[in-house]
């Protein structure tokens, strides 16, 4: 009681600077805001949905669904084509041994997603609005950039699945190219009907029947017999694939949407509690069809050659037998090749249902990477700019390189652009996994709700290890180029990142209270000579202070 009481008092002393309450625990010095301090910031966000009373209930239904849909929302770019290619290629490549990966990187995102609802419900504000008000103006600037790097890198993905589908669909009628500029048109008629749940059961109906095979041993049986570098390198893409930077950004936005009163401990802690299992729901759903996709690969495709391939598709009389070349070398699929295959096999019905599943996630994932996009801009720019503004700068970024490759080289290469995808995705993963662990483990943004010592030390094991796998991708992807310019060009390039991602990583042990590290903050370098960060602007002194 008497800590709280000092707790109290040191809040109510606390001085004001543009508006932000600090603190003698301050760190990061927040930027002035070019927006006014007494205008409330909202993103989308001015109505908001109500929580229904339930008088000492532990768990009420009519709650949990009250709170259904930011999960589900962000669950959707757990299904994106990048991921689809992924799973298929695990299948293909490794049959069932590897679906203990896809469900430990499961796991993993969950709980990270877990960190960007708290962050949301207990501050009011999302990460890259926290991130604007916390760091100085260049690493702001720095992190936002790569930021929609990410963000364009996951749109264009979306944009060679969907021109991929469409020309299986139309059976080579629509040419790559045009299936591109298409994806332009058809991403504005997806911002009106704007509606979450609509695409994703498209995906689990056009994929899921195809589900066979016995799946226990390589689900919850962490080892790989006689597996070798290939499908090391592949479970590496399941990492990569399946946690991605703008989704932490983008959840802890969408909680926002509920209306929770952040004076009220109770209310802050009971919205944790919902929306944590709706998102373990939503992720349970979006892992089953990520499932699905592995075992029709592992159980149709596990080991097979490409003369084997070659010799179906001439008894069906494909026309893309050339696609697969008569050797005994093991098939390598992607997205354009896994519904040829499946037409092969199982008939023309397959590649078609393939080919809507993969237009479906990719038009699916485009509302999540609009909404990302637009949750970005305004929280490190506070730049308001309509989602259809917002969806043309981004796609039209998205498609000028994918279009170039779409005339001028043919679909191997298009599909191949994934594999460097997956690697900028991967190398933009610290610039979310950082800043969401600092901020969650800070008592003075997230009061009662800050990390407890087993959250900082198990999340930043974590986070070094989801990083330390992705950089082994992206060295694994690097030293495949064999260009000595590009070798020169990728060591340039680290260097410059590896220093931003130490910038950020000391603050985050700073945070995580590695105290020794706080006597460089003295040095000037933009933060003040602290260990705990200035209270954000939007938060109420007193409404921490009742917490």
């Amino acid at each position: 009681m008497e800590g709280t009481r000092h707790e109290k008092s040191k809040l109510k002393d606390s001085p004001q600077e543009n508006g932000v309450h600090t603190n003698q625990y301050s760190s990061i010095s927040p930027p002035a805001s070019p927006v006014a301090q007494d205008e409330p910031f909202s993103t989308y966000f001015e109505e908001r949905v109500p929580i229904p009373d339930s008088e000492n209930q532990l768990f009420s239904f009519r709650k949990l669904w009250a709170f259904t849909g930011p999960g589900f929302l962000m669950s959707i770019a757990y299904l994106d084509p990048g991921n689809i290619e992924s799973d298929l290629q695990s299948g293909a490549a490794a049959g069932f041994k590897l679906l203990w990966v896809l469900l430990v990187s499961t796991i993993i995102g969950l709980l990270l997603q877990r960190l960007a609802a708290r962050l949301g419900v207990v501050t009011g504000m999302h990460l890259a609005e926290v991130c604007n008000r916390q760091y100085s103006t260049v690493p702001r600037i720095i992190l936002w950039l790569m930021v929609e790097l990410a963000i364009i890198g996951s749109d264009m993905q979306e944009v060679i699945g969907c021109a991929i589908a469409l020309n299986l669909l139309s059976v080579g009628r629509i040419p790559l190219w045009g299936g591109v500029l298409i994806t332009i048109t058809d991403t504005f008629v997806f911002l009106f009907l704007d509606k979450y749940g609509m695409t994703k059961e498209c995906v689990a109906a056009s994929q899921g029947w195809f589900y066979q095979g016995e799946l226990l041993k390589g689900m919850f049986v962490p080892y790989c017999a006689g597996c070798g570098p290939v499908q090391l390198e592949q479970a590496v893409g399941i990492v990569g694939a399946v946690i991605m930077p703008h989704n932490i950004y983008l959840h802890s936005a969408l909680v926002k949407s509920r209306e929770v009163d952040r004076k009220n401990k109770k209310e802050v802690k009971e919205a944790n509690k919902y929306f944590f299992i709706e998102s373990t729901i939503a992720l349970f759903v979006s892992f089953l069809i990520n499932v699905f996709v592995v075992a029709v690969f592992a159980q149709a495709f596990y080991n097979k050659s490409n003369i084997e391939v070659n010799a179906e598709c001439n008894a069906t009389g494909s026309p893309h037998t050339d696609l697969f070349p008569l050797n005994n070398n093991t098939l390598e699929v992607d997205i354009y090749k896994g519904g040829i295959v499946l037409g092969c096999f199982f008939g023309p019905a397959a590649l078609y249902i393939w080919a809507i599943g993969i237009l479906a996630a990719g038009q699916s994932s485009t509302m999540t990477g609009t909404y990302s996009g637009q949750f970005v801009m305004e929280g490190f720019l506070n730049l308001r700019w309509s989602r259809f503004a917002r969806v043309l700068l981004t796609r039209s970024i998205a498609i000028t390189p994918t279009l170039l490759v779409a005339i001028f080289q043919d679909v191997q290469h298009l599909t191949g652009m994934n594999d460097f995808l997956n690697v900028l995705q991967s190398l933009q993963l610290p610039f979310a996994l950082i800043p969401i662990l600092t901020f969650t483990s800070l008592k003075s943004i997230m009061n009662d709700f800050a990390n407890g010592l087993g959250w900082k030390i198990s999340g930043g094991i974590l986070i070094l290890g989801v990083c330390a796998i992705n950089m082994y991708f992206v060295i694994v992807y690097v030293t495949s180029l064999n260009s000595v310019v590009l070798y020169v060009l990728a060591a340039l390039i680290s260097v410059a990142y590896l220093a931003f991602v130490a910038y950020l990583a000391w603050h985050c042990l700073v945070a995580l209270g590695v105290s020794c590290l706080d006597c460089c903050s003295r040095m000037q370098l933009g933060v003040s000579r602290h260990t705990d960060m200035y209270l954000l602007n939007d938060m109420d002194s007193n409404t921490l202070a009742d917490r």
